[in-house]
């Protein structure tokens, strides 16, 4: 897995190229594709075939029906802005990773009786950041989190510098690759 998931919402089919493009040119060769709208599961399955190289995956799954088209569209990957047993359910039988929300020990409790040890921490800014991750990692040493909203370039070594982080989400991702694409 790439140590940078960009969160990317596509609001129109031809916007897939531009993104993707602009990732990849900044090195980037992971996206997270949002279930946000009425395109996803096109957006999904138009990158995957597309650019084959990059690791895409789905976000914003908040049900069984939408992680069942994510993986139909080749979806690598799900996250979920929250923990959904029965989005865990689909993805462990078809043997693909998902990242659940998860912001507290109860949450992370019941992400780890489901066998999953890699949690989406979302919103970082809002549920205490890097220190709240410090904390939760006293009690859960096997976790490792993907720390989401509220890390961007002021903070983001300070979180990759802590070694249960497994990667950073975020839309700031997108924005830079293609600010960069344009001042080229």
């Amino acid at each position: 897995m790439d140590k940078f998931i960009p969160v990317v919402v596509i609001k129109d089919l031809k916007e897939t190229d531009q993104i993707l493009t602009a990732l990849k040119n900044s090195d980037i060769n992971c996206a997270e594709i949002t279930f946000r709208t009425a395109c996803a599961k096109d957006a999904i399955a138009y990158a995957c075939k597309n650019y084959p190289e990059m690791n895409i995956g789905a976000g914003t799954v908040i049900n069984a029906e939408q992680c069942k088209d994510a993986l139909d569209a080749g979806a690598k990957f799900i996250v979920s802005p929250g923990l959904s047993p029965a989005v865990a359910k689909v993805c462990s039988e078809a043997g693909v990773p998902y990242y659940p929300g998860c912001v507290t020990p109860t949450e992370i409790m019941a992400a780890l009786e489901l066998g999953i040890s890699i949690v989406k921490f979302f919103p970082a800014n809002v549920y205490g950041g890097l220190k709240a991750l410090k904390a939760l990692s006293a009690p859960f040493p096997q976790v490792k989190f993907i720390p989401t909203g509220g890390v961007d370039r002021s903070n983001i070594d300070e979180f990759l510098a802590f070694d249960k982080i497994y990667a950073i989400g975020g839309s700031f991702f997108v924005k830079e690759a293609l600010d960069k694409m344009k001042g080229e």
